[in-house]
């Protein structure tokens, strides 16, 4: 029996349009995300909390989002990732609504939580969506302006969100972002088809085949390579624009809080910059990947190491030069999805991406405790305490996350050439001549 073809052509514009419904919720699930790491002094004052406290909204949001990346990938793989995107928002929306009401610490949490759950739903059915809709050549080109567009959700709520703030006040700022989400879902509901296969319908898969999806994507030696490549990669950045980033620099730099903001703005710009000669190279060498990866976490070690040792406070420039190689850490470690894509097939594809993004935010969230403790260990007397010396004492924390995942971005890169030359030597040789391959 012949496949029917699909309706509509890879890449053509109704895929564009599939997309871009798709990944408007992205933008807002990143500056639902990043809404708090700019508003962290305000939340101290308005919660009456100190670090270890105000570290805790961050700390469940990040455990929540990284628990939550399996089921996801497991439901996506059952249920397609238009209903996810729905649930997505729906729960964004009505969490952050309850945020910009909340003034107990508590109840504080409770929504942090639901924004958690609700961002956990969106960029990995967005994966899948780019992974149905576009041609192989065009997925790593793709997924990296995916990562770009993003950022416009970080640059929101590094600019107006601010504005806002300070111009209106907690509640009106927080109660108006939550209301975008009313209209984006909408939006999906009606334009975002799962599949560009007119007969597409997913298999009706049990429980026990969703644990058996989910344990051979982990038993697969290059989801591992892309979990660690993403644990590396992407946390310097996320800790920093999530929420101690501001904080550093204002209370540790000395920085005005318009310079801080600005510092925080160049991050996206630099993601911006960065994403398509990311998504180029990846294109381009596919077998080098891993090396890519080792050079961006070399590169975000090395800057923070001289700011670190630098005398006092460190100048200008310098900052300039840590905000901008941090930042490139975030699209690279969209590189890790792009591994998980290339040795596991579709039918686990959303199983392995989920495995793969629970490494960023596992980093993340042992990175914005470690720094809250350590900050409350140096400085008990609170924000009003913070200098230059007591960051400099919580910020080398990230040398531990750091060494932890490039020893195991080099032992799995070793297992994973090693497996794909023993079961595939064709497939490995096409890989190190820059040749694109599907599992």
């Amino acid at each position: 029996m012949t496949k029917p073809a699909a309706q509509y052509d890879l890449g053509g514009r109704r895929a564009w349009i599939v997309y871009a419904a798709s990944v408007s919720v992205y933008i807002l699930a990143v500056f639902h995300r990043s809404s708090l790491g700019v508003a962290g002094l305000l939340a101290s004052e308005r919660f009456d909390i100190a670090a270890t406290q105000l570290s805790v909204f961050t700390m469940v949001q990040l455990l929540v989002y990284a628990a939550m990346q399996i089921p996801v990938g497991a439901l996506l793989d059952r249920f397609g990732p238009k209903r996810l995107l729905l649930c997505g928002v729906t729960l964004m929306t009505v969490a952050q609504l309850g945020f910009a009401f909340a003034d107990v610490f508590w109840i504080g949490i409770v929504t942090r939580v639901f924004v958690g759950i609700g961002d956990a739903m969106v960029f990995i059915p967005l994966l899948r969506i780019v992974a149905l809709w576009f041609p192989p050549l065009r997925i790593p080109m793709v997924t990296q302006v995916t990562g770009l567009l993003g950022q416009l959700g970080a640059l929101t709520a590094a600019t107006p969100l601010v504005f806002a703030l300070h111009k209106w006040g907690w509640t009106p700022s927080y109660a108006g972002s939550a209301l975008f989400g009313v209209v984006l879902g909408a939006i999906v509901l009606v334009v975002v088809r799962d599949s560009p296969n007119p007969d597409h319908e997913l298999d009706q898969i049990k429980v026990r085949a969703l644990a058996g999806s989910v344990r051979a994507a982990w038993r697969t030696p290059g989801t591992r390579l892309g979990l660690w490549s993403h644990f590396s990669a992407q946390f310097g950045a996320t800790v920093f624009a999530l929420l101690w980033g501001y904080p550093f620099l204002v209370a540790g730099q000395g920085l005005s809080p318009k310079t801080a903001g600005i510092l925080l703005m160049l991050m996206t710009v630099t993601t911006v910059v960065s994403s398509p000669l990311i998504g180029g190279f990846v294109t381009k060498y596919p077998f080098s990947r891993s090396t890519l990866i080792l050079g961006i976490v070399f590169s975000i070690m090395t800057v923070w190491a001289v700011v670190l040792l630098w005398p006092g406070r460190a100048p200008l420039p310098l900052l300039v030069v840590l905000v901008v190689i941090t930042a490139v850490g975030g699209p690279g470690s969209l590189v890790g999805f792009d591994l998980a894509r290339t040795f596991n097939p579709p039918t686990r594809l959303g199983s392995a991406t989920g495995i793969v993004n629970v490494g960023g935010f596992l980093a993340s969230l042992s990175t914005v405790t470690l720094i809250g403790i350590i900050l409350d260990r140096v400085a008990p007397g609170g924000p009003s305490t913070y200098d230059v010396d007591t960051f400099r004492a919580a910020m080398s924390v990230q040398y531990l996350v750091w060494g932890a995942g490039v020893v195991q971005i080099l032992r799995y890169r070793r297992k994973t050439r090693r497996a794909l030359l023993d079961s595939d030597p064709d497939a490995y040789a096409a890989l190190r001549s820059g040749e694109a391959i599907t599992p």
